[in-house]
């Protein structure tokens, strides 16, 4: 692929929102296609059946998509090869994880491969969009946001006041990990009981349900590296 001329490429319309996606069940590839195109100023530019597919296809368009939607679980390039590809490639292209579901260990591991967001595959449309617009506009979107508060918080609109312990910053690093919680326990030589304190701290300093989530907000914050 010619780096120079993708990346050098003029910007979109801030009023035209352009979609790449790869996913290898056509059905599903197809119908979202057609779902989002019908979402205002979105438009799908390129569709693959898999991730070196989508590369392929890349290669022929004069411009990059704003978006690429990325299914997980992909034959011959996967999800998580497809992100560190093109994540190195473009560092500048929005990646987002399509899961069938909240897997920590799968998502956690598209996230550090490079992805911005990820996207359950039941998603309602009405959050679909709102998903696409917000990683479009401030490159981020956290599906794990309990309350209108923490939504706010992603545009920057409230400042993070809530500060990590030194042993809450330790465990989130092995949190945004493929170690057990058990396992992190061990690592730091302290009783689960205790990690799992340190756990339902940062969740509730974080404003999120979820492991993912966790990460996600650790990675926004750049407490954790990628």
């Amino acid at each position: 692929m010619n780096n120079q001329t993708m990346t050098e490429h003029s910007p979109h319309s801030s009023q035209e929102i352009t979609i790449g996606m790869a996913d290898d069940q056509q059905l599903f590839l197809k119908s979202l296609s057609t779902l989002i195109n019908q979402f205002n100023h979105c438009q799908v530019i390129v569709e693959g059946m898999h991730g070196k597919d989508l590369w392929d296809k890349l290669e022929r368009l004069p411009d990059l998509p704003d978006i690429v939607l990325l299914d997980v679980n992909m034959p011959v390039m996967g999800g998580i090869a497809t992100a560190q590809s093109l994540a190195k490639a473009y560092p500048g292209l929005k990646l987002v994880a399509l899961s069938m579901k909240d897997d920590d260990s799968t998502i956690i591991s598209m996230l550090k491969a490079g992805c911005c967001a990820y996207l359950l595959k039941d998603i309602h449309p009405a959050e679909l969009e709102l998903a696409l617009k917000e990683i479009h506009e401030k490159g981020f979107y956290n599906a794990d946001a309990d309350n209108i508060r923490y939504r706010r918080m992603l545009t920057n609109e409230l400042s993070d006041t809530a500060e990590l312990s030194d042993m809450e910053l330790t465990f989130l690093q092995y949190a945004c990990s493929d170690l057990t919680y058990k396992q992190i326990a061990d690592k730091m030589n302290k009783a689960v009981r205790t990690v799992d304190g340190y756990r339902e701290s940062v969740f509730q300093k974080f404003k999120v349900q979820s492991r993912v989530g966790m990460a996600m907000e650790a990675i926004r914050r750049e407490l954790v590296t990628i």
